[in-house]
């Protein structure tokens, strides 16, 4: 983990009113796009938007309505977004951010925040820091502390590195529900991580579990037991919950635990949970994309499983 010395400019103010603020956004996905309307609900003077994804007709059509409702304006490029932002917000999947720092490197203002939201390991975050400190930008590492769904701006998050003293009032009165984590970079990533291991395998654990209980159809049984063991869990509603996320965001949540066996291995221990909880979120992120779930009507996690069980019965028949 990393510790740089904060540069003479956090001595003075470091961004202007609220009213004033020019705010970017690298990546409009879900927490992006809900970061979005936050923002602008809390009355900066822009929200500009870029994703990759920006030049995909039908996803920008979609994106532009959304874009619209919520008071943002969506950007071409990432030079458009980030040139002139005082405050830059990357919120990528784990795999990408790295490039995406890379990029907001090449055309941040000198003095700019940027706010690394992205689930990565603390040998990741380190590194986006060292690009953004060479281009005169002030790196933030952040590390959402659950899912920001339904919890949107207010989501908890800890924010790390040695600007982040500097940046937290701001945040704090942007609407972010921000604590600080540590003034050295990777603290809080290795915090967050270390909790997905638990959360995210859990959800591969409800997963595997649920597949094989279904098709011996012992499900009933089995979530039985698990709620006297915990009682304290609505285990029906709890199953739901964890399959409808996995199948919502299972590439994104492989690319996280791959980034947290990572971190699990650069502390000297073997990742055999992190590796094998990437495994199950990512092979449930291909049956969504070959369309398995696309006719799934129900809001149970029942009708989820049977919808595998059937292209696995189409797959056998074959």
């Amino acid at each position: 983990m990393n510790t740089h010395s904060p540069d003479a400019f956090d001595v003075v103010e470091a961004l202007p009113d609220v009213q004033s603020l020019s705010v970017a956004l690298v990546g409009y996905g879900e927490v992006g796009r809900i970061l979005g309307a936050g923002l602008a609900a809390a009355g900066v003077r822009e929200v500009v938007a870029f994703d990759v994804l920006a030049s995909d007709a039908a996803w920008r059509k979609a994106a532009a309505a959304r874009a619209l409702h919520d008071g943002v304006r969506l950007a071409d490029t990432s030079e458009e977004a980030t040139s002139r932002a005082d405050l830059v917000i990357c919120a990528v999947t784990a795999a990408s951010t790295a490039i995406a720092a890379e990029q907001i490197a090449l055309h941040c203002a000198k003095g700019a925040f940027v706010l690394d939201v992205n689930s990565a390991s603390p040998a990741t975050k380190s590194r986006c820091a060292g690009m953004i400190g060479n281009a005169q930008g002030r790196y933030v590492e952040a590390a959402v502390m659950t899912s920001v769904p339904p919890h949107g701006i207010r989501a908890p998050m800890l924010v790390g590195g040695p600007h982040a003293p500097v940046l937290l009032p701001y945040l704090q009165r942007l609407g972010f529900d921000a604590t600080l984590g540590s003034t050295a970079f990777g603290v809080v990533s290795a915090t967050k991580l270390c909790r997905s291991v638990v959360i995210k395998g859990m959800e591969a654990l409800v997963v595997e579990s649920l597949l094989a209980a279904r098709r011996y159809g012992v499900e009933r049984e089995v979530l039985a037991s698990l709620a006297d063991t915990f009682p304290g869990l609505d285990w029906e509603r709890q199953a739901t919950y964890f399959w409808r996320r996995v199948v919502a965001h299972g590439r994104r949540r492989a690319e996280e635990m791959r980034e947290a066996a990572s971190m699990v291995e650069d502390a000297g221990i073997v990742p055999h949970m992190a590796r094998a909880t990437a495994d199950v979120q990512s092979a449930i992120a291909t049956l969504r994309a070959n369309r398995v779930f696309d006719d799934v009507a129900g809001e149970d996690w029942r009708d989820l499983v049977d919808a595998v069980h059937a292209t696995t019965r189409e797959t056998t028949r074959r």
